[in-house]
């Protein structure tokens, strides 16, 4: 009989512990700018519960003039971060070992739009705006691989300073300024835009990445992290009105100037950028050819001391 309650009293205990809520794994990500539809598949990931069903507790930042992505990264305010693929390698080679978990671009976002109507590559010497939160470092690359021999003009953002005529070019990306231009009725014919994608510079850009020590220590979160935020950019893909109206909250909610128009042609161009050339579908991973040729130019062009490869920037 005292056996039996025993067995009794286990079985009630198990079945309190299965009914009771499993508390989420706090995992904080930064993105790599402010809110933007840029990010709405993390948004959507979120706002729907595939992290939380995953157990994730996601908490996601975006930096600040003061605060930026690697600075939170490196003093463990976050546990990811987003960086361009070539910062990552960057960061590597320096001595910051990184790991990337998760994938969402596949293409060079990258132009560079003459404002004169001339072709980009007919303006040596030429003032040429660009981002100055961004290592450009593909940008050096094209500049000195075709002897273009630019005058640099650093700008924060927006495309005033290329409006104003203060440069004779500008840097932009396809989802982000290009579209402003687009907003402001600028002019703009094929033969005054280069597109990086479309020569020698095709580099997949943004991915997410931890601390290598991160990474083989919580190897379980990362991998519901990237399965839950590749999960979120299907649904984005499939169901993009309702994706737009979760970015507009978080817009909202961080007090960014944009519009509902600007934010759609953002989030059409972000998800056409992640549809790979080759294969014609949306992969989210990192290409291995890709990290081989980024690592080439930016050694030609003496920003990494040292080959950075496939395998330590995804951990293997």
């Amino acid at each position: 009989m005292r056996h039996s309650i025993k067995h009794i009293a286990f079985a009630c205990a198990a079945m309190l512990l299965v009914s009771l809520p499993i508390r989420a794994e706090k995992f904080v990500f930064t993105t790599i700018w402010t809110a933007q539809a840029q990010f709405a598949g993390y948004y959507v990931a979120k706002e729907k519960g595939f992290y939380e069903e995953l157990g994730l507790d996601v908490v996601i930042q975006h930096p600040s003039l003061t605060s930026s992505a690697s600075n939170r990264l490196k003093t463990n305010q976050c546990n990811a971060a987003m960086f361009s693929m070539m910062s990552a390698m960057d960061f590597i080679a320096q001595g910051t070992p990184l790991v990337n978990i998760f994938q969402d671009s596949m293409n060079s976002s990258n132009i560079l739009v003459s404002r004169w109507g001339t072709h980009p590559l007919t303006m040596k010497g030429k003032k040429v705006g660009i981002f100055n939160a961004d290592p450009n470092y593909l940008t050096y690359i094209m500049s000195k691989h075709e002897g273009m021999d630019y005058k640099w003009v650093r700008f924060t953002s927006d495309i005033n300073v290329f409006l104003s005529g203060a440069v004779d070019a500008t840097m932009v990306v396809s989802y982000n300024e290009f579209c402003l231009l687009k907003q402001a009725g600028f002019p703009m014919s094929e033969n005054s835009i280069y597109r990086f994608s479309e020569h020698d510079y095709n580099i997949q850009e943004n991915g997410v990445y931890v601390k290598r020590d991160y990474f083989v220590s919580h190897q379980s979160e990362v991998t519901r992290f990237a399965a839950a935020s590749r999960r979120g950019w299907e649904w984005v893909a499939a169901h993009p009105d309702e994706a737009l109206e979760i970015v507009m909250k978080y817009v909202n909610k961080h007090g960014i100037h944009t519009n509902r128009v600007m934010q759609k042609l953002m989030l059409e161009e972000v998800l056409r950028q992640q549809i790979d050339r080759e294969s014609k579908r949306r992969e989210f991973r990192v290409r291995p050819d890709m990290v081989k040729k980024a690592s080439r130019l930016m050694m030609e062009a003496g920003m990494l001391k040292r080959e950075v490869t496939y395998k330590e920037l995804m951990g293997l």
